[in-house]
């Protein structure tokens, strides 16, 4: 086993791990080992995550989407809209990235408004911060809730981060908590007064920055299982400091894991109770809080796993919006689906061995029935007899046409 790296105050582990029941943790606190908890449904979902993050990419669905399906199943796409977006249960804030967050959560992110009001502005800096802010405020005050484009349109005219004043101002308002994005429309942000979109007993920034920093070290710690310093940092992308100034307070225990050579630390409701259980066999948004990190996903799965969106085409391994699979608890291959008609294309594919086939041949089906296609198609695999394998497992499933 390597020796466990640890600064002088790291307190003696309270146990030992390996690296199997090390990933079962991490499966089981994402919610994607042991039967769905269907009765809590997406909401629950989002309370035992504590973010969902938001993209701009939609393949088979929006990421946000994806995240409760490789969960819960086939759960209707506008249950899943419902769900986090009605009743004022969410709102939409920086955390990972853009997530959608547990309003319950609101009070516990009064450390980074009240570090965006100290910075003073956000990459754009408006011509009168005064006047574009209370403009924004008035019209949300008498119309809200309404979009960039109802209050009077997001750019000047030229590229899509030439802002105008009105946008600036209402990103500014966002950022600081005055305005709170309540639900997207379109893909646009739908703006409201922060004192009509959060529940009173919420809407304050009383919490002084180290309780909010313990609360969002906790709950990573929670969503994660076991994890390391860099690990509780990247969740809700705090500073390796602000987790060193609270991890002691946070309730976690400090324990070490097999072959990791890093300071660990795990919730002790996790360590009270051996995870067991189905594993679910799904395809995973690039954008799934399992696989956020790189390093943490390598560590943990021995999988290396990187978003190809961006990389210009010749460039790419495996595809524009590759979709890992996960199955048996691991990750045995990847997938960049796209839809024509009817039909789920597997653009490419590429898995660990014969023993993926079926599984992949499942999560792809399974994907294809929730988005509404009656066929599968596969396109291009990296290993021939592996894709042939694959062919054939689709088609013996599949209904004749």
């Amino acid at each position: 086993m390597t020796a466990v790296t640890q600064p002088p105050s790291q307190p003696k582990p309270v146990t030992d791990l390996s690296r199997d029941d090390a990933r079962r943790l991490a499966l089981r606190a994402q919610g994607l080992l042991g039967a769905p908890d269907r009765r809590a449904g997406v909401r629950g979902m989002l309370r035992r995550l504590g973010a969902v993050q938001l993209d701009t990419i939609s393949v088979l669905a929006r990421s946000h989407e994806l995240v409760p399906y490789a969960r819960l199943g086939a759960v209707g796409r506008p249950a899943v809209e419902a769900a986090y977006w009605a009743d004022a249960h969410s709102f939409e804030y920086w955390s990972h990235a853009a997530c959608i967050l547990p309003i319950e959560e609101w009070p516990h992110f009064a450390f980074r408004r009240r570090a965006r009001r100290a910075k003073g502005h956000r990459w754009h800096v408006m011509e009168d911060s005064a006047r574009s802010c209370a403009a924004v405020l008035d019209r949300l005050k008498a119309d809200g809730p309404l979009t960039t484009t109802e209050l009077g349109g997001g750019r000047k005219g030229g590229e899509w981060w030439d802002w105008s004043e009105t946008k600036i101002a209402v990103e500014w308002l966002l950022d600081t908590g005055e305005v709170v994005c309540t639900r997207r429309r379109a893909w646009k942000r739908v703006y409201d007064l922060a004192e009509r979109a959060v529940p009173a007993e919420l809407l304050h920034d009383d919490l002084a920055d180290a309780e909010c920093l313990r609360r969002l070290v906790a709950q990573a710690g929670a969503a994660l299982g076991v994890a390391t310093r860099a690990d509780l940092a990247d969740y809700h992308r705090l500073k390796a400091e602000q987790v060193d100034a609270v991890i002691a307070d946070s309730g976690l225990v400090p324990v070490e894991v097999e072959g990791w050579g890093k300071a660990a630390w795990a919730d002790p409701a996790a360590l009270a109770a051996p995870p067991r259980g189905r594993h679910r066999t799904t395809l995973l948004s690039p954008f799934d809080s399992l696989i956020w990190d790189r390093p943490r996903t390598e560590r943990v799965f021995g999988f290396t796993h990187r978003l190809e969106a961006y990389v210009p085409r010749p460039q790419r391994i495996h595809g524009y919006f590759a979709m890992p699979l996960l199955t048996g608890g691991r990750l045995r291959g990847r997938v960049d689906p796209a839809r024509e008609g009817s039909t789920l294309v597997a653009r490419q594919v590429s898995m660990d061995g014969r023993s993926a086939v079926a599984p992949m041949a499942q999560a792809l089906r399974e994907a294809a029935a929730w988005v509404g296609c009656d066929a599968v198609r596969v396109e291009r695999c990296d290993d021939p007899a592996l894709a042939a394998a694959l062919r054939t497992e689709l088609d013996r499933r599949q209904p004749a046409g």
